[in-house]
């Protein structure tokens, strides 16, 4: 019986010492944990400071975002306004060709048009006529004769192509009583004109006449008989004419 009892006093002894151990055990782990909370305030710093940084990087990150897609509308309107920049220049071309295309054509076409022009005098000796009989005018002073149509040997103005031709005469008088020319189309006259001229005061008229023509007609001045005009070096009288376009 004694030696029960005993073994539950050690029993009981024991228990006490554990329990002041765990007492003491437990003292120095607040103990310690007081020591260590300086540390442990430090990296609560930390995390706040990293927690921090964390949202300024995500801050500048959609910054950038916004930033890039700002960029990338604005390199859309830019590749638009190229896009319609590339599409004018290449109507701009394409008409340019077309322009200098039409003005080939017209340069060959203007190349290939006959040209016909000439301008003529009549005579340096003063007045001729009046005469018993008609006769034929023949412009000697040719200044213009391109394609020579004229032939101041015969007076005859030949159309060397089908078109519509402007004609032109100037006659002068000096006391000469009647000035007057007619116009002859193929030997046939088509027109006849006269004026009086009874003083020493010089007599002017011009006539302008627009003729279609085949080619081969031929057109020349007669002086009438009876009536005469006056020419000399300053090319009173005149013959011209030119081809206004073909047909």
């Amino acid at each position: 019986m004694r030696v029960v009892v005993g073994l539950l006093l050690l029993l009981l002894g024991l228990c006490g010492s554990g329990a002041q151990g765990e007492a003491g055990g437990l003292g120095e782990v607040a103990e310690i944990n007081q020591n260590t909370d300086p540390k442990h305030a430090a990296e609560e710093s930390t995390e706040q400071t990293t927690k921090q940084t964390t949202c300024d990087i995500w801050t500048e990150l959609r910054a950038l975002r916004d930033m890039v897609v700002e960029l990338n509308v604005h390199v859309e309107l830019l590749q638009r306004e190229n896009s319609d920049l590339q599409t004018r220049l290449s109507s701009s071309e394409s008409e340019l060709l077309i322009s200098k295309s039409r003005i080939d054509q017209l340069e060959r076409e203007n190349a290939e048009k006959p040209k016909v022009a000439f301008y003529a005098a009549l005579t340096d000796a003063r007045t001729l006529g009046p005469y018993n009989t008609d006769i034929t005018l023949k412009y000697s002073k040719v200044f213009t004769n391109i394609g020579n149509a004229y032939n101041p040997s015969t007076g005859f103005f030949t159309a060397p192509v089908k078109g519509v031709y402007n004609l032109q005469i100037t006659v002068m008088g000096y006391d000469a009583g009647t000035i007057g020319v007619y116009v002859f189309k193929n030997n046939q006259r088509i027109m006849a004109n006269w004026e009086s001229n009874t003083d020493v005061i010089p007599e002017y008229f011009t006539k302008s006449l627009v003729l279609e023509l085949k080619a081969g007609d031929e057109i020349h001045l007669v002086l009438p008989s009876g009536q005469s005009i006056y020419d000399d070096l300053n090319n009173y009288s005149t013959f011209s004419g030119s081809l206004l376009f073909t047909l």
